[in-house]
């Protein structure tokens, strides 16, 4: 196994969600919320951002492919699972793991506008600004990284190292 560096420790990610949760509550003040989680890579950010959550929380998933096998995004985006359950009029916050070039969430966000939600915002574990290609406006923000390929707490290379329970990098 490659030597991993721990970029954000297992109790900073747990106290930011906390942090992210309670700002959420203030801004929904106990509506009903639609929970949107990306799949593979935002699993565990949402269920743990769920759980700190006082509102009613529903949740639904996406899975979006851009990456493919590779470390580097290819800027096509391809819908691989769509949504279950409609959200016309309803408030919806999609949970990312990593806003990178901003192509997927551009994508995603579009997609869901036509759906008619009465509130669309978007929750990022990492946000890593330097990779910026189109403009994606991230209303919760976890974590600014610097531009590495990071991996753990649901984030993978090659369909490993999810299950770490901090964000790392690999050497």
């Amino acid at each position: 196994m490659a030597a991993i560096n721990i970029l954000i420790d297992e109790e900073k990610i747990q106290k930011r969600v906390e942090e992210l949760a309670n700002q959420i509550m203030e801004d929904y003040k106990g509506d009903d919320l639609v929970f949107i989680c990306i799949l593979k890579g935002s699993i565990f950010f949402t269920v743990d951002l769920a759980k700190k959550i006082d509102n009613n929380v529903h949740l639904e998933f996406m899975k979006v492919s851009s990456y493919g096998e590779n470390t580097v995004s290819s800027g096509q985006v391809e819908l691989e699972l769509d949504l279950k359950s409609s959200i016309e009029g309803k408030d919806v916050i999609v949970i990312e793991d990593i806003v990178d070039t901003g192509h997927t969430l551009k994508y995603i966000l579009e997609y869901l506008k036509v759906r008619n939600p009465k509130t669309l915002k978007l929750c990022a574990l990492l946000d890593k600004k330097e990779r910026r290609e189109v403009e994606v406006k991230v209303d919760y923000v976890g974590f600014e990284i610097p531009n590495k390929f990071v991996i753990g707490y649901g984030l993978d290379a090659n369909e490993c190292y999810r299950n770490l329970p901090y964000v790392g990098y690999l050497e």
